[in-house]
C-alpha cells in the first residue's frame, strides 16, 4: 500500500490498488480515488500458442533503417498439425515466391552480429559495420568477391572508426575461414569504394599501442599494478621514434613489464596473447631497449632493477 490524499477524509491516507479493475481505493472511507488506471510496468506473460513456450517477448525487434521495409516484414510460421502443415506449406510457397530484396542484407547483418558477439564488441561497432556493408552493397560492385572477407573487413573498419581497434588476426579468428590476406584486400577495396562514393579519403582513425594494452594484459592475467605500468610505459614510448607497428610495441612493452615483475611471462605466452610472432617481439624489444630507463615508470621499477634486463 501507498499514501495518497483523500478528498473525503481531507488528509493523506493509505490507499489500496485493485489491479484487476484498475482502481485506487482509500483504505479508510472506501472512496475510489482513481479508476481505470493504466499499468505501465512490464507484463511478463507469453502470447505463444504452445503451452511449453515460456518466451515473454511481446513485440518483435526494433526497426532497421538499413532495410527496405525497416525489418518489420511478416514471416508465416509453421504451426503444429496436419492441416496446419498443409496451410503453412502452401502459404510458405507463396511467401518464398515473393522476392525479398533484403534477404542478402539480413544474412550479412546476422553474420556481422555473430562475429561481433564472439569478439565482445559493443552494439555501436556492429551498427557501424552494418552501415558500411550497406553502402558498399548499394554500389553493386562487390559481386563475386569473398563475402566472409568483405564482412570481416567491414567489422575491422568499424572498430577503427569507433576508436576500438582490433588486430587483423583477431578479426580473422571469427571470419569463417577468411584469411588475413583476403581481409586485407577486402579492406582496401571497401576504403576505395567508400572514397569514390564520398569523393574524399575515408577516415580510418589512428591506431595507438595503448588501444590494445588492457586487452592484451587481461589475456595474460596480469595484475592491476602491472597493467597500469604497461599503460604508462606505452604512452611514454610514443615520444621516441620507434618504427614498429603499435601492436608490436604493445607486445614488447608487456614483455619488459613482466620481466621486471615477480610474475614473469614466457615470450611464447605473450606471443599467443597478443598475436605477435616471437621474433617480432624480440626485434621490437631491441628497439625499445635503449629507452627503457625513460619508458618504465619510476614507481614500478628502480634503476638497478632495470639494469638487470637482459641485453638484446
Amino acid at each position: 500500500m501507498s499514501d495518497a490524499y483523500c478528498s473525503d477524509c481531507k488528509r493523506q491516507t493509505e490507499v489500496v490498488s485493485d489491479h484487476s479493475a484498475g482502481d485506487t481505493v482509500c483504505s479508510e472511507c472506501g472512496l475510489v480515488l482513481e479508476s481505470h488506471s493504466i499499468d505501465e510496468t512490464s507484463e511478463w506473460r507469453t502470447f505463444a500458442n504452445e503451452s511449453g513456450d515460456n518466451d515473454p517477448n511481446r513485440v518483435g525487434g526494433p526497426s532497421n533503417p538499413l532495410l527496405a521495409d525497416g525489418g518489420l516484414s511478416t514471416v508465416i510460421a509453421k504451426p503444429n498439425g496436419g492441416t496446419g502443415e498443409f496451410m503453412s506449406s502452401s502459404l510458405g510457397r507463396w511467401q518464398n515466391r515473393g522476392s525479398n530484396p533484403d534477404r542478402g542484407l539480413i544474412m550479412a547483418f546476422k553474420t556481422i552480429a555473430t562475429m561481433s558477439d564472439r569478439l565482445g564488441l559493443v552494439a555501436t561497432i556492429k551498427d557501424r559495420a552494418n552501415e558500411i556493408y550497406k553502402r558498399v552493397e548499394d554500389q553493386k560492385s562487390s559481386r563475386g568477391r569473398n563475402q566472409d572477407a568483405l564482412l570481416a573487413a567491414c567489422l575491422y573498419i568499424a572498430c577503427r572508426q569507433e576508436d576500438k581497434p582490433r588486430t587483423v588476426k583477431e578479426i580473422c579468428s571469427v571470419a569463417n575461414g577468411a584469411t588475413k590476406k583476403e581481409i586485407g584486400r577486402a579492406k582496401e577495396y571497401i576504403v576505395k569504394q567508400l572514397g569514390l562514393e564520398k569523393g574524399q579519403s575515408v577516415e580510418m582513425g589512428t591506431i595507438h599501442a595503448g588501444d590494445f594494452m588492457r586487452r592484451f594484459c587481461s589475456n595474460l592475467g596480469m595484475n592491476n599494478q602491472a597493467v597500469k605500468a604497461a599503460q604508462e610505459a606505452v604512452q611514454k614510448s610514443e615520444e621516441f621514434d620507434i618504427r614498429r607497428s603499435p601492436i608490436s610495441i604493445a607486445a614488447a612493452v608487456i614483455y619488459i613489464i613482466t620481466q621486471l615483475s615477480d610474475d614473469r611471462k614466457p615470450l611464447k605466452d605473450i606471443s599467443v596473447a597478443t598475436g605477435v610472432a616471437e621474433g617480432t617481439i624480440r626485434n621490437s624489444y631491441k628497439d625499445l631497449y635503449p629507452h627503457v630507463s625513460k619508458i618504465i615508470p619510476g614507481w614500478y621499477a628502480k634503476e638497478e632493477d632495470i639494469k638487470t634486463l637482459c641485453s638484446p
